[in-house]
């Protein structure tokens, strides 16, 4: 009988990293409407403020707080640190705008927030063309160098810099600013629920600082769908480990802008909005990491799309 009770129960697979099941139900029955009537305030954190952006404007808030912080660090001299994501072409728009408004960039330092290894831990140098620091190089680093940019400012993960990467923050006076977004088993940038984070307490995990790590499997399925790697889930392309910032470089910025926004190509379809919800409303675990940005004391804007806070409900007609 197809129209027979639904007693068919299971428990998800091995791999996937969070276990309690009770949590999971609870954040997927999370509807748009409980997100809306939020009114922007989180349920449990007082720092962490939540933003419903109209589609098309999500990229633009980025785009705009990016632009915003380095015409201020012109305008009154001040140093302006910056943890920046997986690069995109948003970024041209940045370099675009800091050109057109003659924008000096001398006291700006972008810090890359991950990037690629091998099975060996060895990270991948800035000639590699799937890399972040190397397309973070030629949408934004390449076209503000006549703006008074200096290259020694570009702080890109290598097997010489990531090791001191979170100390070279702190004598920055840590960062003004990370630019977030989760990957599909919750990660913050590329701190996977691996075994290479996970520590007896949660006060030992935030303390982590950058390294080089193992990836998830849901973190390399994930990046073999983009366009770096084809788009073609080619998951043989896509390298084993990363090299990243750590969790006390996300709990020590003075501010956090958090991305969710992510679906297959502009589709309703995204494997971004349980994880988004686990992330924003779960309990903060190294399960997922993300989910530690709920325990910042410094302010953390979570900024939602409507795709993603949408109400998670099967397609029975669209099926597969």
């Amino acid at each position: 009988m197809i129209n027979g009770p639904d007693n068919f129960k299971f428990k998800p697979a091995d791999f996937y990293p969070f276990k309690d099941i009770d949590e999971i139900n609870r954040v997927r029955a999370i509807t748009y409407e409980d997100i809306v009537a939020m009114n922007g305030k989180h349920p449990t954190s007082p720092t962490m403020h939540i933003h419903l952006p109209e589609p098309g404007e999500q990229e633009m808030y980025f785009v705009t707080d990016m632009v915003k912080r380095i015409i201020d660090s012109d305008r009154y001299d001040k140093k302006c640190v910056m943890i920046m994501p997986n690069p995109n072409p948003g970024y041209l728009q940045v370099s675009y705008m800091l050109k057109k408004l003659n924008v000096n960039c001398r006291n700006v330092k972008f810090y890359m927030m991950d990037e690629w290894a091998d099975e060996d831990g060895n990270i991948a140098p800035l000639s590699y063309k799937q890399g972040f620091g190397n397309a973070f190089y030629r949408f934004m680093v390449a076209n503000i160098l006549d703006l008074g940019f200096k290259e020694e400012n570009f702080i890109y993960h290598s097997n010489k810099i990531t090791p001191d990467y979170s100390k070279m923050l702190e004598q920055d006076g840590e960062a003004d600013v990370v630019y977030a977004g989760p990957g599909w088993p919750g990660h913050l940038a590329f701190i996977d629920p691996v075994d290479d984070w996970f520590k007896p307490t949660m006060e030992e995990y935030l303390e982590q600082g950058a390294k080089v790590a193992s990836l998830h499997p849901l973190t390399i399925a994930q990046n073999s769908l983009h366009g770096s790697f084809g788009c073609s889930g080619d998951i043989a392309k896509v390298p084993p480990k990363g090299a990243m910032m750590g969790p006390r470089d996300a709990m020590k910025a003075k501010e956090v802008i958090d991305s969710h926004s992510l679906t297959t190509a502009g589709t309703h379809v995204s494997w971004q909005r349980l994880t988004s919800r686990l992330c924003i409303f779960g309990k903060p675990s190294q399960e997922v990491p993300a989910s530690i940005l709920q325990l910042r004391d410094k302010p953390t804007h979570v900024y939602m799309s409507k795709l993603a806070a949408a109400t998670i409900k099967p397609d029975y007609f669209f099926q597969y």
